[in-house]
Parts: structure tokens; sequence; C-alpha cells
């Protein structure tokens, strides 16, 4: 199976209605501590990390790394898309479904307006070109309504349940898509 350190990296920015999907620059460093310190973006990720911890170990160009993109709304980075192997470490980590796993985050203050559909769907059309056999896992929480609801959109189905880090997890799959044009081709565009 391929992996996905072996994407072509860095593209070229990606561009959808609203946002830019792009590699990683030195000025996303403090979006990216804000990210990772939020009690809301860390509610069902085990929580926020130390702002003073990030501080000192975020690099000057977080992330940067094949398959990570900053998520840019009017000239500020809002979040981060990545496209990762998956974690081997996880509990019931599943790498006959896939190798690479989807992960985003976003600050707060942009939910519910559609900017983590809008980038997701935008990042794993990118993928399906960049490897069009390899297909794309998701874990999240089943507490994560949103999340969920989010993976059931962009086309994800569902492989099973289990419990680990002390809640119950959801644990889905994207197929390659073998045709040409957009994953979400004939469904309602993304609204998380």
């Amino acid at each position: 199976m391929t992996h996905s350190r072996a994407l072509p990296w860095p593209p070229a920015p990606i561009a959808t209605e609203r946002l830019i999907l792009r590699a990683s620059e030195a000025r996303d460093r403090a979006a990216v501590i804000e990210l990772n310190s939020s009690p809301e973006v860390g509610t069902y990720l085990g929580g926020p990390r130390p702002r003073a911890e990030l501080d000192r170990t975020v690099p000057e160009v977080p992330g940067r790394r094949p398959g990570f993109f900053v998520v840019e709304r009017d000239g500020s980075a809002i979040g981060t898309i990545q496209l990762d192997p998956q974690d081997r470490e996880r509990p019931k980590h599943r790498l006959e479904a896939g190798e690479t796993e989807l992960g985003y985050l976003f600050l707060p203050a942009t939910w519910g307006r559609g900017y983590a559909g809008e980038a997701c769907a935008a990042a794993l059309d990118w993928f399906a070109r960049a490897l069009p056999a390899e297909p794309v896992v998701l874990y999240t929480q089943t507490a994560n309504i949103r999340s969920m609801r989010l993976a059931a959109r962009l086309g994800f189905t569902e492989v099973e349940r289990f419990e680990a880090y002390g809640a119950e997890q959801w644990f889905g799959v994207l197929a390659p898509v073998r045709s040409r044009g957009s994953r979400l081709t004939g469904r309602a565009a993304p609204s998380s």
C-alpha cells in the first residue's frame, strides 16, 4: 500500500469558495499554538495542551510535513487539516483499512460555518488525485456529534466502534474515488 509520506509536497495552494489550503509557514505558529491549547478544541482529543509547553516545543514553522495543510480565511489561519500516517500506537489502529488518517482542528470562533467540511472535502479531493488508490480513515469519539456528521457528509463509512481513552470511539473509512470529479458530487455541501 502506498504510504502517505510519498505525497508530492508541498502542493500549490488549494482554493475553495471561501478558503485557501496551503503548506504551513512561520506566520502560522501562533494559530497552531492556539488550536492545541484551546479547551474547546481539545474536548474530544484528551484536553488542551499547556500553552507554555507549546511555546517551547512548537517549531518556528509548525507542521512542516507532507499532508499538513493550514486552512486560511481572509488571510488568517483558522485551522489545520492533516492527512497523516495512522498512529500505530492508537488502540485498535486498522492499517488494513488504510494507512492515511484524516484529522482536522478549527478555531472555535469559526465553528458552525461549514469551513471544516469545505476544507476537508478539498483536501480529500487533492489526496484522491495524488494517491488515487489509497483509502483514508477517520477516528472520532462518538460523543463528538459534529465530527460524526461531517464524516458521514464526506462519505466515510462506519467500520466499528470501540472503547479507548475512556470513551466510545468511532472508526470509519473513505474508499478511494474511482471516477473523476468531486468526492461530494450529488451530496449536500458540508456545513460543519
